[in-house]
C-alpha cells in the first residue's frame, strides 16, 4: 500500500455532564463533550467495575446543535467521526498536547423509553417523516435515527428506457 491514509473513529457511550452548545467569534456552533466508554476487554478495576476511557469529543455546526439539543448527562450516543491531535505552547512556554474526536455524526442508541432527553423533545422512532425534527431520518423499524453534517438528498437516478444498451 503505497499512500494508506485512513482516520475514521466510531464511539458508543455516555455522556458524563450535558453537551453546553457555545458560539464562535465568527458565529458557528460548538460543543466539546465527553463520552464514557467500558473497555471490553481489560478486566476490572479494583473495585470491581469495568475499566472505563474517557474520550474528548468536539461537535461543529448542526451536528452540535443536536446535540446539545437531545442530549444529557448519562445519555447514550453513538458518535462517528475522526481522531485530531492539537498542540499549542502554554503560559508557561510548555508545549501542550490534546487528543479528541472530531464529530461528524451523532445518533441515538437508547430504546425509546430509556433517554428521557429524547421523550421531553417530543421524538418518537416510529414518527412519520413528516413529524420528525430537521435532519432525522426515520427508519420504522426500530433503528435509531441519525444526523450528519454531511447529509446530502437521495441520488437521482436516470432512467433507461431502452433495455438494449444494458450488459446483462
Amino acid at each position: 500500500m503505497a499512500n494508506f491514509n485512513f482516520n475514521k473513529v466510531i464511539l458508543g457511550g455516555r455522556l458524563t455532564a450535558d453537551p453546553e452548545l457555545k458560539t464562535t467569534t465568527s458565529g458557528l456552533p460548538v460543543t466539546s463533550f465527553t463520552v464514557a466508554v467500558n473497555r471490553r476487554f481489560g478486566g476490572r478495576s479494583e473495585n470491581g467495575q469495568p475499566q472505563t476511557d474517557f474520550i474528548n469529543c468536539t461537535a461543529w455546526r448542526q451536528t452540535a446543535e443536536f446535540i446539545t439539543r437531545y442530549f444529557r448527562k448519562a445519555s447514550s450516543i453513538c458518535v462517528v467521526g475522526t481522531i485530531q491531535v492539537r498542540s499549542w505552547t502554554d503560559a508557561q512556554g510548555a508545549k501542550r498536547y490534546a487528543t479528541e474526536v472530531v464529530v461528524d455524526e451523532a445518533m441515538f442508541v437508547d430504546s425509546k423509553g430509556e433517554n428521557p432527553s429524547a421523550a421531553q423533545a417530543g421524538f418518537s422512532q416510529s414518527a412519520p417523516s413528516s413529524y420528525m425534527p430537521e435532519g432525522y431520518t426515520s427508519y420504522g423499524d426500530g433503528a435509531a435515527p441519525a444526523y450528519s453534517q454531511g447529509q446530502a438528498a437521495a441520488p437521482k437516478f436516470e432512467e433507461i428506457t431502452d433495455d438494449d444498451d444494458l450488459p446483462f
